[in-house]
């Protein structure tokens, strides 16, 4: 253990674990493990919202992803915060010569044009 995990509190140490559910899965969890062997901090639910589509297909209710979807080809990707997501959009762009939707967790939508 190096001295950036013995610093941080475990989840039985923490009095409000956050929990999160999935109602397609009609489940609940708890995110002690994101906290104590994933050292997630801050990040635990961006953690188990990756974690989960990775395994699921689908994320938790809690989440909804930015959508960088191509308007030419089949390509396209998911990503939990904005940056990534125009990183994306802008690079798939400027490589293929693609216009690419990006529709924010907010339905708002953008079209990002190749240069």
């Amino acid at each position: 253990m190096d001295d950036r995990e013995s610093a941080l509190p475990h989840a039985e140490d923490v009095d409000d674990v956050p929990i999160v559910s999935c109602s397609r899965c009609n489940r609940e969890w708890d995110l002690a493990y994101e906290l104590d062997e994933l050292a997630a901090g801050n990040r635990a639910v961006e953690q188990f919202a990756l974690d989960h589509e990775r395994h699921t297909g689908h994320y938790p209710d809690c989440v909804t992803p930015w959508v960088a979807a191509c308007r030419r080809c089949p390509d396209g990707s998911r990503f939990l915060e904005e940056r990534p997501a125009r990183r994306w959009a802008r690079t798939h762009a400027r490589h293929t010569g693609h216009a690419v939707e990006l529709a924010s967790p907010d339905d708002e939508e953008a079209v990002v044009e190749p240069n």
